[in-house]
């Protein structure tokens, strides 16, 4: 093989060359172009919006926040009534407080999903109760608008051991 024909043997490749390398070029413009269209119009991740004319409150029917596992601790919700529920790690409510038309109550839970003790404020007075590990009310105290003031202490087996109203 001559020094010519090696020479232009060498100019087709370098021509095939710089066809490749304009084609590769084009082709990553286009991906770069492509990539930057999908990310200026990606769809937004959902947001709470304010109400309208109030920049200061969000509107929602419930709304649950999660630990670092994702487990629900807290929740919050408008279902007949308002209602808040805090959780332990196991998911189970150990303090909620709900209103409804009748009153408001806050009941507080043990690690067995038991109410040990509520305290409620009704249209008829306010009153606390406290419960044993059976879920048996063990005291109660109490004032009802008709009847005064109340005071009641319970045994475990559920004989009244001292009572005032």
């Amino acid at each position: 093989m001559t020094t010519e024909e090696r020479l232009e043997k060498l100019e087709q490749e370098l021509s095939a060359a710089k066809r490749r390398a304009r084609w590769l070029l084009a082709g990553v413009a286009v991906c770069l172009g492509v990539g930057l269209a999908a990310w200026a119009f990606r769809p937004q991740a959902a947001t709470a919006q304010p109400a309208p004319g109030n920049l200061n409150d969000i509107r929602a029917r419930r709304i649950i926040l999660e630990d670092d596992n994702g487990k629900p601790r807290l929740v919050l919700g408008a279902k007949e009534g308002a209602g808040l529920a805090l959780t332990d790690e196991n998911g189970k409510p150990r303090a909620m407080l709900f209103m409804t038309k009748d009153g408001v109550r806050l009941s507080l839970s043990d690690e067995n999903n038991q109410e040990r003790a509520a305290l409620a404020v009704t249209k008829d007075g306010p009153g606390l109760a406290l419960y044993d590990q059976n879920g048996k009310t063990r005291a109660t105290l109490a004032f009802a608008i008709k009847t005064g003031a109340g005071l009641v202490l319970v045994d475990e087996s559920g004989k009244v051991v001292w009572g005032a109203p």
